[in-house]
């Protein structure tokens, strides 16, 4: 699974919604990508 974004919600698919998607498209935006790098060679 290299290079896998994974979104874990507490929230039961028969109850997810529009928020809750736009809540996980938010937090794939705002996650720090590094393709595999570590943060002293970014």
């Amino acid at each position: 699974m290299a290079y896998t974004e994974l979104y874990f919600t507490p929230v039961l698919w028969p109850d997810f919604r529009k928020p809750d998607f736009e809540a996980a498209l938010n937090a794939y935006n705002n996650r720090k990508r590094r393709f595999g790098k570590i943060q002293e060679s970014i």
